[in-house]
């Protein structure tokens, strides 16, 4: 999408911070995101625990050193997310598109991850085998498999 610049003033401002949403740094706790459009947001160091983004769109959104625990990621679209040094144990990231994501560093203990993909994104090792002990099913637009995506 080409940047509108009919308009002359405040360019650089619009240019930084056209189609994203900047919730850096803020207590997103219980807040529901269902569904909305997060694109390329920003949740950088948010406390969001048991925030809802079930089926929201968050490709490309910043998620780093953010606090996500008991959260909903379900069918969401994480695809292309910075999420390194996050928190998303007990979380439930099933049916997510994981795609490409840079998460090193976070961490999922007890995080459902049943039917997401996974394919090309960046995780610990120690993650993935933590993971791969209950991956199952395969993602529902991808068909790709939790367990392969994962590389179990």
């Amino acid at each position: 999408m080409a940047l509108d610049t009919s308009g002359g003033a405040g360019l650089q401002e619009r240019a930084l911070f056209q189609d994203r949403v900047d919730y850096t740094l803020t207590d997103q706790s219980g807040v529901d995101f269902s569904g909305q459009d997060l694109n390329n947001a920003s949740f950088a160091g948010v406390s969001g625990r048991g925030a809802r983004f079930t089926g929201a769109d968050l490709h490309g959104a910043i998620l780093t050193q953010a606090s996500f625990p008991e959260a909903s990621f379900a069918d969401a679209d994480l695809s292309d997310a910075l999420m390194d040094r996050a928190d998303f144990r007990g979380a439930d990231l099933s049916g997510a598109l994981l795609q490409g994501v840079i998460a090193s560093g976070s961490r999922f203990q007890g995080a459902l991850v049943d039917d997401a993909d996974f394919s090309d994104a960046l995780l610990d090792l120690a993650v993935v085998r933590d993971l791969c002990r209950d991956a199952e099913g395969q993602h529902p637009t991808t068909g790709v498999d939790t367990r392969t995506s994962l590389g179990c």
